[in-house]
């Protein structure tokens, strides 16, 4: 079907898709598009925007992935972004995609798009999902009821695609010769407002942009976006219509008590129904709803959080122990071309950048790959079945002791995979307090970036018991995010609590072709920091460490070596030659020990040594050496580069594996101070990356705010738990 080569010749069309969350909209975006797509934001909206290129036959088709939502009412940033780009942008075609297992939700969103008179194709995507449930949908009936084409689609099983494209290219052809859209017809009491709005507008305006009838629709729904329009463009003139509008609703007010919009509403689910009615045939009744009786104990009262907690400590255990493999592999990979380098290259400083610089920051990091994609696939995993939406649901009641509601957990949950996306998504909040409250929330939601941190120290001082300290710190972020939630709300963000309405998609099976997409995807980032910012800034931190590059130690250590040598050589010619390996043995590791003591001293004499010397008075009172307080301060930039500067600083650049955690139990960092960074590490300050996203989001004041709070926050619950740990006596 595709063909990529370029024809100036052919015809270009715009396909906008539309429709609910969770109806597989992305899916289909995707497979019609492939690799052929490019993501932004929409203009002057922080919303992203997809937009992909199709080549079929003597067609250049240009597919745009609208922001999902449930209606074309102006409330949400996506809900107007989606109607805006419909009316102003004009596609050639909008095909709505609707949940076939779930058509009376789909259809209120599908039957507003008919409304705006355009050409539009709705497509029945998850049809074996409806079929499971025993639902049979006549698509013809379907078809002719609405006045346009219908067809069905499996998006995660890419069937039905080309149907959908060849409809879509048919159905322009026929509004280009003439065809109209069907209106969907209401109450006699609301078709008679309808229609009197309808003769004001003409007679007033003749050359109104867009459907008569949707505009009419619009204005008796007191539609504030659409009632501009008419202002700015009739100026006096639209007094009359507005003037009719307003007649029509307190008609309709006094008939129903009721406001037009919503007596509209219940016309459009009464239509709803009647299709309903005409068009699906339950065939099995009485078959047994799966995803209810499930979340009978998934969504308990009592049992659905417990279930939460323990499906969150699977994940980090699952983590931890099933990445200690791989991660084992690359390490020794690391160490090994690490030491092979050492012995063909000759010394230089382009050697000590080399080994010092690059392989041991980017070594440092890149052992935790497996890690990350293992985080990152469970993530999906919660995702593709629909519990993620039920962890939301389940978190309700807890996240009201913040001021917020369920909804807010979705970005907040986000966040373990990344807050810059997590903070992105709190967009489909429509209470401006929320979002912005959620944002101020989700960087105390342990993102994959600090897990190599954790990893590093967890596994130096927890040995056996590192899954499940890893797993506390990301519930201990959880519960401090919602307890700064409380805090913040109180003294920031004074109001009532927002309602929650949550949709409970389906369980599905994920498919294992959309994990390992969504899996990928997101470890992307990873990987492209590995050659951006983190490398750069293990370079940057070689530099400072390297120079200056005289130092005047406080003893001889050459002249120690020298002596210990000349010593043992006597030592060693005087002994068998059993005796002589073993005195070899030692001398070889007092030298080390030597060279290891003259190192620390030359790093703590370096530029580094002394940014981490002054910064001592910060972080000491809360167990933190010098070497690791320049690591955090590194972590702004990125937090996988804590670990990177943590290999350079120890020079751990040329030793073969677990070189990292031998050096920390070395410099004298113990299970409590490990304990005390890892705290400081959960909870302070992003990285920069989430800083920008804030203020983009928000404002350069509460990225500000974000940053200076989350520092401080992080240092009191880190002094907290040393202070406490060593009078426990744990240090």
């Amino acid at each position: 079907m595709l063909d990529l080569k370029k024809d100036d010749m052919n015809k270009k069309l715009t396909i906008a898709l539309a429709g609910n969350p969770n109806s597989g909209k992305t899916t289909i975006f995707n497979n019609l598009t492939g690799a052929r797509q490019k993501v932004g934001n929409w203009p002057g909206v922080t919303v992203e925007k997809k937009e992909g290129k199709l080549k079929h036959k003597e067609y250049d088709l240009s597919i745009i992935d609208l922001p999902g939502t449930y209606s074309l009412t102006p409330f949400s940033i996506e809900e107007i972004t989606a109607r805006d780009f419909i009316l102003n942008e004009k596609p050639d075609i909008v095909v709505t995609i609707i949940d076939a297992s779930n058509l009376e939700r789909s259809l209120f969103l599908a039957i507003q798009i008919l409304e705006l008179g355009r050409p539009a194709l709705f497509v029945l995507n998850m049809a074996d999902v409806a079929e499971t449930k025993g639902i049979r949908i006549n698509e013809k009936k379907l078809s002719e009821l609405l006045g346009l084409p219908v067809v069905f689609t499996i998006g995660n099983k890419n069937k039905g695609i080309n149907t959908l494209v060849e409809a879509a290219i048919e159905e322009v052809k026929q509004f280009d010769e003439g065809k109209k859209s069907r209106d969907i017809r209401y109450s006699n009491e609301i078709e008679a407002c309808i229609s009197k709005v309808e003769t004001q507008i003409i007679q007033s305006a003749e050359n109104i942009d867009g459907a008569l009838r949707w505009n009419a629709i619009k204005i008796l729904e007191d539609d504030k976006i659409v009632k501009d329009k008419f202002q700015n463009i009739l100026s006096g003139e639209s007094i009359k219509i507005f003037q009719t509008a307003e007649a029509c609703r307190k008609r309709i007010y006094d008939l129903f008590e009721d406001d037009f919009e919503i007596v509209l509403t219940d016309d459009r689910y009464g239509v709803i129904a009647g299709i309903i009615k005409e068009t699906i045939t339950n065939l099995v009744r009485k078959r047994i709803d799966m995803s209810r009786n499930i979340d009978l104990v998934l969504t308990d009262r009592f049992f659905g959080i417990p279930v939460f907690v323990f499906f969150i400590w699977a994940m980090f255990q699952l983590t931890f122990s099933l990445g200690a493999y791989p991660m084992e592999w690359l390490d020794a990979g690391v160490g090994l071309l690490s030491n092979s380098l050492d012995k063909v290259m000759p010394p230089s400083m382009g050697k000590d950048l080399l080994l010092d610089g690059v392989i041991a920051g980017i070594g440092s990091i890149i052992i935790f790959l497996p890690n990350i994609l293992i985080l990152f696939f469970c993530i999906a995993l919660f995702e593709d079945t629909g519990y993620m939406a039920r962890a939301a649901f389940i978190m309700d009641r807890v996240m009201h002791t913040s001021g917020l509601h369920g909804k807010s957990f979705i970005p907040m949950l986000m966040g373990f995979g990344c807050s810059v996306p997590a903070i992105m998504a709190t967009r489909t909040l429509e209470n401006d307090k929320d979002r912005i409250l959620t944002i101020l929330m989700t960087p105390f939601m342990s993102c994959s970036a600090r897990l190599p941190v954790y990893i590093v120290l967890a596994g130096s001082f927890f040995a056996e018991k590192a899954g499940t300290v890893i797993f506390m710190l990301y519930l201990t972020g959880i519960v401090i995010a919602i307890l700064s939630g409380r805090f913040l709300r109180a003294i920031l963000f004074k109001g009532e609590d927002a309602p929650f309405i949550m949709e409970l998609p389906p369980y599905r099976m994920p498919m294992l072709k959309s994990l390992l997409i969504h899996m990928w995807e997101r470890s992307k980032m990873f990987l492209k920091k590995m050659g951006g910012v983190i490398l750069i800034g293990s370079i940057i931190i070689w530099v400072l460490s390297s120079f200056p590059r005289t130092i005047s130690y406080s003893a001889d250590y050459d002249g120690k070596i020298n002596a210990l040598k000349s010593d043992y050589s006597q030592r060693i010619a005087a002994t068998d030659a059993q005796e002589a390996e073993e005195l070899k043995r030692q001398l070889n590791l007092k030298i080390k020990n030597i060279d290891n003591t003259k190192e620390q001293e030359r790093v703590s004499k370096s530029y580094i040594g002394k940014i981490g010397k002054a910064l001592e008075v910060f972080f000491e009172p809360i167990g933190i050496g010098w070497q690791a307080s320049v690591a955090l301060v590194t972590g702004f930039v990125a937090k996988e580069v804590v670990v990177s500067t943590m290999g350079v600083l120890y020079g751990v650049g040329n030793d073969e594996g677990d070189a990292l955690e031998k050096a920390l139990k070395k410099s004298g960092m113990t299970a409590l101070s490990a304990l005390s960074m890892m705290i400081f590490v959960l909870l302070y300050i992003p990285c920069f990356a989430t800083i920008v996203t804030i203020y983009k989001e928000t404002s350069a004041k509460w990225a500000g705010f974000n940053l200076i709070y989350t520092t401080m926050v992080a240092w009191v619950m880190s002094f907290l738990v040393y202070k406490t740990g060593m009078v426990l006596g744990f240090g």
